[in-house]
């Protein structure tokens, strides 16, 4: 039977259609011509390339950034009855050779590798012996030093290919990257006059909140427990945060593991399995875990740290939700992650000796741009989703109606006095000291500290000096965040220094007005020491409406049974056999005959094959027992 791109999604991937952008990518390789594609994740970007691999002749090299990746997609490839492998440092002695024999055999149509090995001569060697129709470049912005992930070792794959006997049809994919980021994929990768698709960089099923708080392990304990059994990952900033939480996970019961740099391979493979296989429900983990994680059943993400940027944000929230389900991305963040993420930048001293001072000078502008960004989605009121999209160039309503800024109602409070309070005190303090200070400094003058150093400074004997007394600090810090939104005041970068702005003078001397939205619930001017103590959180933890705790039915039940009964035989995970989106089709059109079971979406021959009966029986058995 002649093969075409339907019959191959059909027959290996049990899918009847495409998703939005996979067959103008699909078509644009197939032609020969080279493709980016810019698809969210879990919006099927391995389809454009896995699709063409066996249609055209000889192999794709497939070059992706971590080992998790490699692993999920050739145990899922091989799952559905296609040749292929990858070569990695996971890998024994013994295991590499024989997967080189296997390609020198022609035994596989996909070759995974990571970019690092594209500079062994070894592996140059190996592939000028095989026909290399397709170059496959995931996670591929990458290449971009304007990216969040640069990786120098992307610049080698143009390189790369052009020693190959005849150079490759090359398609890139991201899931995220703004105009710039695109523009830099495309000339850095050298594509040839590329079909370029962006489906856009919605996932509609991903709830997002932003929880601000002091206290973050009793918040993020307070998250797990309303998503008891559901598999999850928690990130930290840190390593030492990544330790400190899984261990208290633990210690309150949860099944937690952890990841980061600083542990063995061993440790890192086996924690890695004990998560995937849902040995361990919650992965607690540094930004080092996940890029490429197919695990489809990731129920929520929780960002105990705010990242550094928007990109890198949404890249990890993104794993949450692959399977299509309902799942929850949720963000705990306080000041200190702003202050610790600018110190950090300022003081990084990562300086890229191949780059002129003028072009590093530029990345850190850029850098700063990025964590404006992440700051700005940290304090919006507004749609969470709407800001997300908008960073990435792309248009969207003012409410989702998904996300808890729009589900939390607020309302609008005049502040011009007390904006004048603080435009008039950073006016004060800079007459009398000759130079502008901090925030910090800002807020202790304005609600009347004792400290020393205001004393030392003669600071107490100002005229602004006690006015927001009665104002919580926290508020006090929304008034100068509100004023700096609006352009009124701007803080320096280099010190971290307040310092007015040439339109201070419309609020200060003309009454311009300044209002700040504030939730419903909340008080205009709540009483600081009460409110400092009683809070853990600027905003409670709250769950997404009652879709996110779905129940499945018994059928569902007895299904997802048979699953782990075969995932436990052939040591693979759940996702491997079949997701949960499924086995949810499944139930529903409750198959009784091969032919029908073919109809399930994500039910191609090999696995109907290999997993079928099993699944047929359950589903007789069910339907006896109940009568139908």
């Amino acid at each position: 039977m002649t093969m075409d791109k339907h019959t191959v999604l059909r027959r290996y991937f049990g899918h009847d259609t495409f998703r939005p952008g996979q067959e103008a990518l699909i078509d644009a390789v197939l032609s020969g011509r080279d493709a980016l594609g810019v698809m969210p994740t879990g919006g099927g970007k391995s389809m454009c390339y896995q699709v063409p691999a066996l249609l055209l002749p000889g192999v794709t090299l497939v070059i992706s950034p971590l080992i998790s990746l490699m692993k999920d997609q050739v145990a899922a490839l091989r799952a559905s009855g296609v040749g292929a492998v990858f070569l990695n440092s996971s890998m024994t002695t013994d295991e590499f050779f024989d997967a080189c024999r296997g390609i020198d055999l022609g035994l596989y149509k996909l070759i995974y590798v990571a970019p690092e090995r594209l500079g062994s001569e070894r592996f140059l060697g190996l592939l000028r012996t095989q026909a290399v129709s397709l170059a496959a470049v995931d996670e591929a912005h990458c290449i971009s030093q304007w990216g969040q992930d640069f990786r120098p070792s992307y610049l080698r794959i143009p390189e790369f290919l052009e020693k190959l006997p005849s150079r490759p049809v090359v398609a890139a994919f991201t899931a995220t990257a703004t105009a710039e980021v695109r523009r830099d994929i495309v000339e850095l990768l050298g594509l040839r006059d590329p079909a370029v698709t962006v489906t856009g960089f919605d996932r509609p099923n991903l709830f997002f909140d932003v929880t601000k708080t002091k206290e973050k392990l009793p918040a993020l304990l307070d998250l797990l427990a309303e998503r008891q059994g559901k598999s999850g990952i928690v990130y930290c900033a840190t390593r030492a945060n990544v330790e400190k939480v899984c261990a208290e996970l633990n210690a309150q019961g949860i099944p937690a593991t952890r990841y980061h740099a600083g542990l063995t391979d061993e440790e890192r493979r086996q924690n890695q399995e004990d998560f995937q296989f849902d040995r361990k429900t919650v992965m607690v983990a540094t930004n080092a875990f996940g890029m490429g994680i197919d695990k489809s059943n990731v129920g929520f993400v929780i960002h105990y740290n705010m990242p550094k940027s928007l990109e890198a944000y949404y890249q990890e929230a993104g794993r949450a939700g692959r399977d299509g389900e309902a799942a929850d991305c949720i963000l705990l963040w306080s000041d200190g992650d702003i202050q610790t993420a600018r110190f950090l930048l300022e003081h990084s001293g990562e300086d890229n000796e191949e780059m002129t001072p003028e072009k590093q000078a530029m990345v850190r502008a850029q850098d700063r741009r990025r964590l404006d960004a992440m700051v700005g989605y940290c304090k919006t009121t507004g749609c969470l989703r709407a800001h997300i999209l908008d960073y990435f160039g792309q248009e969207a309503p003012a409410r989702c109606g998904n996300c808890g800024n729009c589900l939390m109602q607020y309302r609008q409070v005049d502040i011009t006095r007390e904006a004048q309070m603080v435009l008039s005190c950073v006016k004060r303090v800079r007459d009398k000291l000759g130079y502008y200070v901090g925030t910090a400094l800002i807020v202790r003058v304005l609600r009347g500290s004792r400290d020393k150093r205001i004393k030392e400074l003669e600071l107490d004997g100002l005229s602004t000096y006690g006015l927001l007394r009665t104002v919580s600090r926290e508020r006090v810090r929304q008034y100068i965040e509100r004023l700096e939104a609006e352009g009124y005041l701007v803080t320096e970068a280099e010190h971290s220094t307040l310092r007015l702005t040439a339109r201070a003078g419309e609020v200060l001397f003309r009454g311009r007005p300044v209002t700040l939205t504030l939730r419903a619930e909340e008080q205009p001017e709540p009483q600081p020491e009460r409110r400092s103590r009683r809070d853990r959180a600027e905003r409670p933890p709250r769950s997404r409406p009652a879709a996110s705790a779905q129940t499945d039915g018994e059928l569902m039940t007895a299904l997802k049974f048979v699953r782990y009964q075969i995932a436990q035989e052939e040591g693979v995970p759940l996702y491997i056999i079949f997701s949960n989106a499924t086995l949810a089709d499944m139930a529903e059109k409750r198959p009784h005959t091969m032919d029908e079971f073919l109809e399930v979406s994500g039910v191609g021959q090999a696995k109907a094959s290999r997993y079928g009966k099993a699944f047929l029986d359950a589903i007789e058995e069910y339907e006896e027992f109940h009568g139908e």
